[in-house]
């Protein structure tokens, strides 16, 4: 099969498309014929060896950590789901940008969503759900979400608002009315954020979501009022520093179905910022690597 993968670290250019064996799936896994995957800030970050310390890669690799497509090989132990299926989900660290991936917990593509849009959802709503799930109950709750128009933002956002909370959504002015079909009360980032918070939410906000690293972390604990309140999927320093709770995404099916009921209900579609071939996979990596996504970026195998 034709795969993306890197042999050191190093910058984008260091991915190259070679001819490998195919995986296949073991007990508790399927197997899909590839047809778009996601492109993460985690794939550049392991590439480059910014996070090499916390994890070191194995070489060579193959980048991405979740896709969608058609199931085309069920492993033993595994139920509810058979070839011919067109599903999304997740698999390990790596594996996804290649034309055939195993997966570990997935879902049904939902009717309103082309696969390569499906290909965005399942890292960005697994991240979500781990982030919401560990703030509790959200029903009547007040909560800042940091970098809500990004692809794990703007799912946080729609699930958030789906479990009953008021949400106020943090994005650069253009990226507002994005925020606002999303069910959001969008604002900027930056300085004088508590000041532009309190006028959206006079009676203050019950939990704060971090998703954008920008610094802003001991902010957040400000307007939430305590670290225990603050969530953050992306800084791990700060979070360190101000005891705030840094989380990292599981490979969750029940998650993941939340995720496409509401995409079945419209109430969310995972907005893809750009598409790229496998042999640009190089360019994908580098549009990542400059940050500010709206949405996600995929790869087409």
């Amino acid at each position: 099969m034709r795969a993306a993968r890197y042999h050191d670290y190093g910058p984008a250019d260091v991915l190259v498309i070679e001819d490998i064996p195919e995986p296949h799936a073991g007990p508790g896994e399927i197997r899909i014929q590839v047809t778009a995957a996601s492109v993460n800030p985690v794939d550049w970050k392991l590439r480059s060896g910014e996070v090499r310390e916390h994890f070191p890669v194995e070489f060579p690799a193959i980048p991405g950590r979740d896709a969608a497509g058609v199931v085309d090989e069920v492993g033993e132990g595994v139920t509810g789901v058979a070839e011919g299926d067109r599903v999304f989900g997740l698999g390990g660290i790596f594996g996804a940008s290649a034309q055939y991936a195993t997966l570990s917990a997935w879902a049904p593509v939902p009717e309103p969503w082309t696969l390569e849009q499906a290909a965005g959802a399942g890292l960005a709503v697994a991240t979500a759900g781990r982030g919401l799930d560990a703030l509790g109950d959200l029903s009547g709750r007040t909560l800042l979400i940091e970098g809500a128009a990004g692809g794990v933002g703007s799912a946080a956002v729609a699930m958030a608002v789906a479990r009953g909370a008021t949400v106020i959504g943090t994005s650069s002015p253009g990226k507002h009315a994005y925020l606002r079909t999303l069910g959001a009360l969008p604002t900027t980032y930056g300085p004088g954020l508590a000041d532009r918070v309190r006028e959206l939410a006079p009676a203050g906000v019950d939990a704060a979501f971090d998703m954008a690293a920008s610094g802003s972390l001991a902010d957040l604990v400000a307007v939430a009022g305590d670290a225990d309140r603050v969530v953050t999927v992306a800084d791990v320093a700060g979070a360190e520093r101000l005891g705030v709770r840094h989380l990292y995404a599981e490979n969750d099916s029940t998650v993941l179905a939340e995720g496409a009921r509401l995409g079945s209900q419209g109430r969310f579609t995972p907005y893809l910022a750009a598409t790229y071939p496998l042999d640009k996979i190089a360019e994908a990596h580098r549009e990542a690597e400059r940050g500010h996504t709206q949405g996600k970026i995929v790869i087409a195998l």
